[in-house]
């Protein structure tokens, strides 16, 4: 499986959201307090994000658009990271410039 690396991804998001997801620790705090137990957010999201991953970020639009948005993994981040303020940079992305994302 091949990869398109976007090495702009990170600056796309950040132009409409302040998007701080190099902040995260991968310390795992966020997926262990998620009341829908979604192993893969934020940790990997935002990782696919710092190496411009968009494909993978697209594959991901369920798991991006299942969270609540609830705040208790950002309450316990102990990296400061606004979880629920990238996710929501993450569906705004999705929904204006993400191959395959709705136009």
């Amino acid at each position: 499986m091949t990869t398109l690396v976007n090495s702009r991804l990170v600056d796309e998001l950040g132009r409409a959201h302040e998007f701080n997801a190099a902040a995260c620790m991968d310390c795992g705090v966020c997926s262990a307090v998620c009341p829908l137990e979604i192993e893969l957010l934020p940790r990997r999201l935002f990782r696919h994000v710092l190496l411009g991953m968009e494909e993978r970020l697209v594959e991901e639009t369920e798991t991006i658009y299942s969270c609540l948005l609830c705040g208790l993994c950002e309450e316990s981040c102990p990296g400061g990271v606004h979880i629920t303020e990238n996710v929501r940079a993450l569906r705004h992305f999705l929904n204006t410039n993400a191959v395959g994302g709705a136009r």
